[in-house]
């Protein structure tokens, strides 16, 4: 009978060993070799100094280097594609809202569906728009009541068809009553330099990147399309307390992966860049950048995305906007 149960005690012990072999095997310790940050930007881009800002002390916390690749393009919808079919659970992105949101909606031609090929990681950083208004306006004290009885003869700028800038806008007119012309510009330099130049009217620029030349004098500050005022545009009121109600938009960058990726995988990344975005250190190089650390997890992250989604396709439908 001993011997029987040492016979028994020895197979078990063989069995929980093979297993735990096989389970190490097929779950082998991640990352097990260099993240790609994969972003749709160029260097320099407001994403790509994101990547940079978190990636290096992720890579402390995680033992394997952090790769920032910039592949720039149909405003970020390339590098999106690229993670979003990558397969190697290695692959991550850093993307802004229209990457997540609405970019198949916008274009039926995009490759990948935000909505089912990409999971969300966390939230990191957002920062509101601000209506700028051009040195003319300054010099006329303008207010919401002047732009809404300009009308038609208004240019306003953004960053491009189906950018958070130009959907924002359409919104706002669409409070307004007025359809003045867009004119699209390759970034927010030249639309802050277009509206120094008088070239356009108004636009809505990143509040971060917009206060440098409001508080040089070449543009002027007329609000924050933001529920409440925001410690990056001090001093300046939000749309509501002028009395447009409902216009709230933000920018924000995102980290986010293929939904293919092993969820313990997503779940070990979330976690780590949470504790990246703790940091004193990095919150403070992402305000100077002109962000606030938004650092929120992938659970109301998604529910972001729905919420957003919905309201951004109201505008697109209502205005009828699309990108060939």
């Amino acid at each position: 009978m001993i011997k029987r149960r040492l016979l028994l005690t020895a197979a078990a012990t063989s069995l929980g060993t093979a297993s735990l072999t096989t389970r190490g095997h097929a779950e082998p310790e991640w990352p097990n070799k260099p993240l790609r940050f994969v972003v749709g930007f160029s260097a320099g881009s407001t994403p790509d100094l994101i990547a940079r800002t978190i990636g290096d002390p992720l890579s402390q916390l995680l033992g394997q280097p952090v790769v920032v690749e910039n592949k720039p393009g149909a405003s970020g919808n390339i590098a999106a594609d690229i993670v979003a079919k990558a397969r190697d659970d290695h692959t991550v992105g850093v993307m802004i809202n229209l990457n997540l949101t609405i970019a198949r909606i916008l274009n039926p031609t995009v490759a990948y569906d935000p909505r089912t090929d990409l999971a969300p990681i966390c939230l990191v950083g957002t920062t509101p728009f601000l209506l700028a208004i051009s040195a003319k306006w300054m010099g006329q004290k303008a207010g919401i009541d002047q732009l809404r009885t300009a009308g038609s003869k208004l240019n306003y700028g953004s960053v491009g068809i189906g950018s958070m800038a130009h959907l924002g806008m359409e919104l706002l007119c669409a409070k307004l009553g007025i359809k003045p012309t867009h004119i699209p510009y390759p970034g927010n330099p030249q639309v802050l330099q277009a509206l120094a130049a008088n070239e356009i009217d108004v636009a809505f620029v990143p509040a971060g990147i917009a206060m440098q030349q409001v508080n040089g004098g070449k543009i002027g500050a007329l609000a924050v399309a933001s529920a409440k005022p925001s410690d990056l545009a001090p001093g300046v009121p939000t749309l509501s307390a002028l009395g447009v109600k409902d216009v709230e938009i933000e920018g924000w960058v995102a980290v986010a992966v293929a939904a293919t990726m092993a969820e313990p995988h997503r779940k070990k990344l979330e976690t780590q860049v949470l504790k990246v975005l703790s940091s004193p250190e990095v919150r403070k190089q992402l305000t100077q950048q002109g962000w606030d650390v938004a650092a929120l997890p992938s659970d109301a992250l998604a529910r972001r995305l729905e919420a957003e989604t919905e309201m951004l396709s109201q505008i697109i439908t209502a205005q009828n906007i699309h990108v060939n």
